[in-house]
């Protein structure tokens, strides 16, 4: 399930509240059961770059973490299908914390696909 075989470096990942709020304010946003998915296009050519919300909602700091860790896999696996020059933002919603991880990709995927980042 969980592998390092393909590194997702922190290069790739938004961590700035500023770089959030810039997706949240100017992004698509694609919402499902247990994710919504926010895309910004920056820089058409570039790297994406992606980051992750889990609030306190989804429960203790263990689930958090752990549905984080699964969501940051998922686009590290997906990593050469995503098109460059986008911000995403995955965020979970409260249904997450019991979801598998094969429903967390078939959503991720599924809602992907509707925003458009996926290589065809």
């Amino acid at each position: 399930m969980l592998t390092q075989k393909f590194a997702f470096p922190k290069s790739r990942r938004l961590i700035r509240p500023a770089e959030f709020d810039a997706v949240k304010k100017g992004g698509q946003v694609q919402r499902g059961k247990l994710m919504m998915l926010s895309v910004l296009v920056v820089e058409p050519g570039k790297t994406f770059r992606a980051g992750f919300v889990t609030s306190r909602k989804i429960g203790s700091a263990v689930v958090r973490n752990r549905v984080r860790r699964r969501l940051r896999d998922i686009v590290r696996k997906h990593q050469h299908e995503i098109v460059g020059g986008k911000w995403i933002v995955t965020i979970a919603r409260v249904h997450s914390r019991v979801a598998a991880y094969r429903e967390l990709e078939d959503e991720w995927l599924r809602l992907a696909g509707r925003a458009s980042i996926l290589a065809p």
